[in-house]
């Protein structure tokens, strides 16, 4: 089996090849074509099993592509709805190709040829999106694999907790390696030898962050990235395993855009707009669905509740939206990206 971490920038989405099956898991974000594109240089024709962890646009992003120009046989997602284009593009695309479409539970088992797949995560949903993305234990004879999604630490605690034996020899970080997930107890209940993060070079959220870098160093795993390796493989024939990287590069861990900003300010003009990928600040009064969610603690629902309120007079009227308390609005003004009239958040 050949399990590709493909480069995808700050998103996610792997691809498993194994015997005459493929699934893919994730795809890549919703403003680029590099996972199809991935799939055609691969061969790809049919694909058994597509999966969205959660319907956030750095996770399903191009799937509504994969669904129209591959066939699909299943579509798995957790069953958390989005008000976003990239959501509704999504559910089209399984309607006009009859695609099935399943929500799996904590405690499915699958066998797809000689893959085991067995849900971790979520048990039941309540629309926490990142959260409650779906998680995974992939076997292919010996040789174990975990995915968590975005879930967070008190979700890898509830997978602790349910009973599953979570030894694994790959892991995937949490998150793109941020701060908020792979936890001290979940990385020693999963025991990996070989832990993977998926992220944009130089992304404005800081992954992967220190904190959980120097985790995975002082545990003991090997630790690649996309951001430094490009597209990794690991290959196993269920015995034994190797990991192949298409880069050779070094890890660094990252430092969120506010750190970044402080550490410059003696360069840095104290009236220069807050920039996004696009180079200019996120207008929280005028932003899309999707541009806003690069905003930190901006998800679908928030975006959607963001744009039924505004418009706002200053930053900290985000307070008014559904669990944006004064912390999390620090962490928004902290990251820096997002602004009212062109005014630094």
């Amino acid at each position: 089996m050949q399990v590709h971490y493909i480069d995808v920038g700050q998103a996610d989405a792997t691809l498993f090849m194994f015997d005459t099956y493929t699934l893919l898991l994730d795809a890549g974000d919703w403003n680029n074509n590099d996972v199809i594109e991935y799939l055609h240089s691969q061969n790809v024709s049919q694909i058994d099993v597509a999966i969205g962890t959660h319907p956030d646009a750095d996770h399903i992003g191009q799937l509504d592509k994969v669904i129209n120009q591959f066939e699909v046989d299943e579509v798995w997602m957790s069953g958390n709805t989005s008000t976003s284009g990239t959501y509704r593009r999504v559910l089209e695309a399984i309607d006009a190709d009859q695609t099935g479409y399943d929500e799996p539970r904590m405690g499915d088992v699958f066998d797809i040829g000689d893959l085991q797949v067995q849900v971790l995560y979520p048990a039941s949903i309540s629309g926490e999106v990142n959260k409650e993305s779906l998680a995974f234990k992939m076997s292919y004879g010996e040789i174990d694999f975990i995915f968590t999604g975005d879930a967070e630490s008190a979700q890898e605690q509830e997978m602790i907790g349910s009973g599953t034996d979570l030894d694994a020899e790959v892991l995937q970080l949490g998150h793109h390696g941020s701060k908020t997930s792979t936890s001290k107890a979940f990385l020693e209940e999963v025991s990996p030898e070989t832990a993977i993060y998926s992220a944009g070079k130089d992304n404005q959220y800081g992954h992967p962050h220190q904190e959980v870098v120097d985790r995975i160093e002082e545990f003991g795993a090997d630790l690649f990235g996309t951001d430094a390796h490009g597209t990794i493989m690991v290959t196993t024939d269920g015995k034994s395993y190797q990991v192949t990287t298409h880069e050779n590069g070094n890890i660094e861990p990252g430092q969120p855009e506010s750190d970044q900003e402080e550490s410059n300010q003696d360069q840095t003009d104290s009236n220069e707009s807050p920039q996004n990928s696009n180079g200019s600040c996120i207008e929280v009064n005028s932003a899309d669905m999707e541009t806003m969610q690069e905003i930190i603690h901006i998800g679908p629902d928030r975006a959607q509740e963001i744009i039924d309120l505004r418009p706002f007079q200053s930053i900290d009227d985000l307070t008014n939206v559904s669990g944006i308390g004064p912390a999390r609005l620090d962490d928004i003004k902290e990251q820096g990206i997002a602004c009212i009239g062109g005014g630094k958040a």
